[in-house]
């Protein structure tokens, strides 16, 4: 009889470590605790799956804040063109979008989900849902199976993979298990933290936005007075605070950094393009042009219409102040507003609504080669219960992907 393998979690890193050990010949049960596989490639992509990044391989890493580099050679073994390659021949036609983001033609993350499925079923993988693992079994240094909850039901396996997820979107099953699974058989996790995630401002002046997208703008992030990070894009004002894009790929350090009681800001540069000499006779213009009307009424060329009445306010000049008689240090303040534009960071908006999670197994005890344990013979780690996250553009993904490819293949080179 060949040997078992147990891969515990339906998602992205599962389905896949799961089907490449069957395809190899190991006789795998997978078991997910939820009543459907692929919970969270269901809303991935807001529900279109962006499954991986067409960008050149090669540049992969530096999209990967955490941890990147142990990802060498499961992106070297299977990277974006393979993946691309792989849902081709069960069935899904890709397509490349704005950033190189790489989707479904579908614009449906469940043809994603359905032809993990038939990977599965045609390489004989015996799936169980609404199993609950509640501890891994290890005797004398090696794995012997798993614990199942509720009728305390053992599965014996000479392998365990574990692809139980991170702690973000619980949503979808992922609740932290896989963490608590590693800590119990002797494993050091980096403490899970919300990244990707929207983040909440002290200022009560971005909700009167809500709703509101800005492109083409850079926002900067602070740490107790200290630059960070900027980036360049898009963002969007929400009734709690910020989100879009940029603001995503900020927030890692946003979260890591409010975990550790620092005070973080955020500077938002309207007009990036200007230098602060360009932005003073931008204004100087517009003033000339608007001379003799109000001030609230001379901002129609800069700005959104929602926004006036905000900046209007945060300048503190009167709004019914006729330009003409604006003096220099209103019109400079004025300036460095647009260009400096500052928001105090409270909190995240937590796991509940973070896309990934910044934490996880910490990666010195995981072999990258192989994705096996440096502490438990025969248990492997996929996706993103590893300490690796990386930013918004389909890259999260496809290291679940890859790692859960590696991991399928290495435990049956194992047995």
């Amino acid at each position: 009889m060949p040997k078992r393998v147990v891969v515990i979690g339906g998602g992205a890193a599962g389905m896949m470590a799961a089907g490449q050990a069957a395809a190899g010949g190991a006789n795998v049960i997978l078991l997910d605790k939820m009543k459907r596989l692929g919970s969270k490639i269901a809303i991935s992509g807001k529900g279109r799956c962006n499954l991986t990044n067409a960008g050149d391989i090669s540049s992969f890493i530096s999209y990967y804040p955490g941890n990147g580099k142990f990802l060498y050679a499961a992106l070297k073994e299977f990277d974006n063109e393979a993946l691309i390659r792989f849902f081709k021949k069960y069935g899904v036609d890709t397509k490349v979008e704005r950033g190189g983001r790489v989707f479904p033609i579908a614009d449906d993350s469940e043809v994603i989900i359905t032809a993990l499925k038939k990977f599965l079923t045609q390489n004989g993988v015996e799936i169980r849902l609404n199993q609950t693992v509640t501890d891994i079994i290890v005797e004398e240094g090696k794995t012997k199976g798993v614990h199942l909850a509720g009728n305390d039901e053992i599965v014996l396996a000479d392998v365990v993979i574990v692809a139980a997820g991170g702690a973000s979107y619980p949503g979808t099953g992922s609740t932290g298990d896989g963490f608590t699974m590693a800590v119990k058989t002797g494993h050091k996790v980096i403490k899970p933290l919300p990244a990707l995630v929207p983040l909440k401002t002290a200022e009560h002046w971005p909700k009167a936005l809500q709703g509101l997208t800005l492109k083409n703008v850079s926002v900067s992030l602070w740490v107790d007075g200290k630059k960070q990070g900027d980036e360049f894009g898009e963002m969007l004002f929400t009734h709690f605070g910020v989100s879009g894009p940029i603001i995503l790929t900020l927030s890692r350090m946003a979260s890591k950094a409010l975990d550790q009681k620092q005070r973080v800001d955020l500077k938002l540069n309207l007009k990036p393009a200007l230098t602060p000499e360009q932005m003073d006779l931008r204004l100087q213009r517009d003033f000339a042009k608007y001379s003799n009307k109000q001030f609230a009424n001379a901002l129609d060329d800069l700005l959104p219409q929602s926004f006036i009445p905000v900046m209007v306010d945060l300048s503190g000049i009167a709004p019914e102040k006729v330009v003409n008689k604006i003096t220099k240090e209103e019109r400079k303040k004025l300036c460095r507003l647009f260009q400096d534009l500052p928001m105090k960071i409270t909190a995240t908006l937590g796991m509940a609504t973070a896309i990934v999670t910044c934490g996880g197994v910490d990666v010195k005890q995981i072999n990258p080669t192989t994705m096996e344990s440096r502490r438990v013979k025969g248990l492997f780690f996929a996706g993103e219960v590893i300490d690796i996250d990386g930013v918004t553009g389909g890259y999260n993904l496809q290291a679940a992907f890859a790692t859960g490819y590696k991991a399928g293949n290495a435990a049956v080179k194992y047995l």
